[in-house]
Parts: structure tokens; C-alpha cells; sequence
């Protein structure tokens, strides 16, 4: 198969879905192209299609859909394309559908993945509902990776949910993998001492939803119990002033941002704790990523984060309950003993259920049944 992969550059869940995918399915044998605005961090040796959005004093907002949809014309032009898988629905969804409505007989299959506020956020808003669900009942499949985003999305977009695919995402286990040997002195340097107290992990864009702010309440909590530290890989709109609270809180001594790092996991498995204060989220991908590392997970029982995160492998409490996420926190990291049991059991479920060649080929055998039911006139 030929496969055009569309996504949203940066640290963000479904553009590291994505390029993660595409070099897998490149790795079996696929002929894939990345197609977004900037290379996507972790792609690895696939051809790479910028596009380009125009500026202009006309435009408030450059014009990213229709140029994603021209790029995509240009592209199964230039080169036919079997199909084109599309990672967040807004605003790709309806580009696909602009593009197949150009390219007609000769336009690809399109397959949409939907990732979370794609849904939740953006996919309820009033000028964006009607177009995007219109898009997505035209397109040839849609994924979702948790039962509770397709369950989500059937009723936002007015959906059949047996029409929505359910694909988890899928972990590096060989890049997240624990260290040989774990030692909380390779995070403590980054506070300049070598301080033996637990370091907790974070790891997002930033945004709004993941409520970076309030993970200074629940460090602040846990400091009262234990003299933990946190470290904040990512960057995004609410960086800024989660780093001037700190400060203010007068944290700025137990708290380290370190920004955008994609070399994030050398010093992700030897954290005490992942910790994220997300109001909903749609998978965990980087609660994964930290499973994965032997790290066990901290954080709101909300969205499809209990479909990764159980029993054993960390703690959710209620959303928002700052009291209890911190109260778990010190439970799981205060005694080492604990720590490494919910680490090691972390790891089993990332590994033995989230490894990537099995989501891999249920995404090439999904794309194949997508293409064998289209040939023959059949819709999912």
C-alpha cells in the first residue's frame, strides 16, 4: 500500500500516534509518506511533505485546510495514493472530504482517527460540529483508540458506533523501557544536588485541558508528606504561567521545565512517578510512555485513561480531587518497595498489552479491509 499520514506536528498525543505508526507500517513494507506543517519529532528515515500555508494581511489565521487539502490533491496527482490516514479530526477530516470531492474517481480511501478534544473540546463547538461530522460520515473509516472516545464521538457526531473502529495506541517498548539500573541521581543533577528524594514526571503540551497548574497544588500537597521535586517536559499556551506559579507558590526550587525534548525517555525511567492533573483525556499516550518505562501513573479517573491505567500499575482518583491525587502520590512513591512493585507491573501491561506490532497490525489489517470493501462497493 501506498499511505499518506496527516497529522498535527509536536509533543502532542496524536501526532506522535501518528509518525509512530507510520514508521512501523514502513518498517513492514509500506510505501508511506508524513504530510504536515513541520517535520513531527521521532520520524525515522519516511519521506517527509511539508505544507505550506500562505500568508497574508487578508488572513486573520492562515488558511491550513484548504492548503492540506490542495497538498493532498497535488500529492495522489503526483503519485497515486491508496489511502490516506488522518490523525485528528479537526480541521483534517474535512480536507479529506475537499480533496476526494477534487480528486474524484481517482481519490484515495480516507481513513480518520479521532485522538480526544478532537471530540470532547473542538469536535462539540457550534462551528465546528456539523461540517466535521459531515466529514466524518463521508470518509471510508474512523478509528478511535478507547472504547470511551468511540462512545464519545457516536454521540457528538451522530455516529453509528459500530462504524468506529477501536485501535489502542501503541508504545515503543524497546525506546520506553526502564534503565538498566534505576537512579533518582540523573534527575536530581537537574536541581543541581544529588539529593536522594523521590522526582515525579510530567510530560504534555501544555494546554488548558491537561491543567498544568494544578499539578503545583498536588506537588505542593505531596511536599508536605514527602520532599518530592517535578519535572515538566513539553511546552504549549499554559507553560508560561504554570512556571511564573511556581515561583509564586515558591516551588521553583523543587520544580524543573525542561520544554520540548524528544530525548524525554533517558531521564523518564528513572522518575518516582508520572503525574498528569488532566480534566479528560482521550487514550494517555504519554501514560503509556511512562508505564512503559517502568514509571508508574498518577492521575484523574476521566476519559480512556482507565483503560491503560489499572489497578497496580499506579492510582486515578476522582477528576480534580487534588487532595486524593496527592494522598495517592505519596502512597505509591514514599516507600521504594511500593514504587518499584506498581513500576514493574507498570511495565507487564505496556509491554503485554500495548506493544506496538500488535496495534500495527490491526491498523494494516484494518486498512486492507478498508480498501477490500471499497473496491467492492461496500461501506463500514
Amino acid at each position: 500500500m501506498r499511505i499518506a499520514v496527516a497529522c498535527h506536528p509536536g509533543l502532542g498525543g496524536s501526532g506522535i500516534v501518528a509518525v509512530e505508526l507510520a514508521n512501523a507500517l514502513a518498517a513492514r513494507g509500506q510505501d508511506v509518506v508524513v504530510v504536515a506543517t513541520a517535520q513531527p519529532a521521532r520520524i525515522n528515515g519516511i519521506a517527509f511533505e511539508r505544507v505550506e500555508v500562505p500568508a497574508s494581511p487578508v488572513f486573520e489565521h492562515g488558511p491550513y485546510d484548504v492548503a492540506l487539502a490542495g497538498h493532498l490533491v497535488e500529492l495522489v496527482r503526483r503519485e497515486p495514493v491508496d489511502l490516506v490516514h488522518l490523525h485528528y479530526a479537526i480541521p483534517h477530516a474535512a480536507s479529506a472530504l475537499l480533496a476526494t470531492q477534487v480528486l474524484g474517481a481517482a481519490a484515495p480511501a480516507t481513513v480518520v482517527t479521532l485522538h480526544g478534544t478532537d471530540v470532547t473540546r473542538l469536535g462539540a463547538h457550534r462551528e465546528l460540529r456539523a461540517i466535521t461530522a459531515f466529514a466524518l460520515r463521508s470518509a471510508t473509516g474512523v478509528t478511535t483508540p478507547s472504547r470511551f472516545l468511540r462512545t464519545e464521538a457516536a454521540a457528538c457526531f451522530d455516529l453509528a458506533p459500530e462504524r468506529i473502529h477501536v485501535i489502542s495506541n501503541f508504545v515503543d517498548v524497546a525506546r520506553f523501557a526502564p534503565p538498566a539500573r534505576r537512579d533518582r541521581a540523573q534527575l536530581a543533577a537537574l536541581f543541581g544536588d544529588s539529593d536522594g528524594a523521590p522526582v515525579l514526571f510530567h510530560v504534555s503540551n501544555f494546554r488548558p485541558i491537561k491543567r498544568p497548574q494544578q499539578l503545583l497544588d498536588i506537588l505542593a500537597r505531596v511536599r508536605e508528606k514527602v520532599p518530592a521535586r517535578l519535572v515538566l517536559v513539553g511546552d504549549g499556551p499554559e507553560r508560561g504561567a504554570t512556571e511564573r506559579a511556581a515561583t509564586a507558590m515558591g516551588l521553583d526550587h523543587a520544580t524543573r521545565f525542561l520544554g520540548r525534548r524528544d530525548d524525554f525517555e533517558q531521564l523518564l525511567g528513572h522518575a518516582d512517578g508520572f503525574v498528569l492533573a488532566s480534566e479528560s483525556e482521550g487514550f494517555g499516550v504519554a501514560a503509556l510512555e511512562a508505564m512503559a518505562s517502568g514509571v508508574p501513573v498518577f492521575g484523574y479517573r476521566v476519559g480512556g485513561l482507565p483503560e491503560v491505567v489499572v489497578e497496580g500499575t499506579g492510582a486515578l482518583v476522582p477528576c480534580c480531587d487534588v487532595e486524593a491525587l496527592a494522598a495517592a502520590v505519596v502512597a505509591g512513591v514514599g516507600e521504594r518497595a511500593t514504587r518499584d512493585a506498581m513500576g514493574r507491573a507498570a511495565r507487564a501491561r505496556a509491554e503485554h498489552g500495548f506493544g506496538r506490532e500488535v496495534a500495527v497490525l490491526r491498523y494494516d489489517t484494518y486498512f486492507r479491509h478498508v480498501l477490500a470493501r471499497r473496491a467492492h462497493g461496500g461501506s463500514l
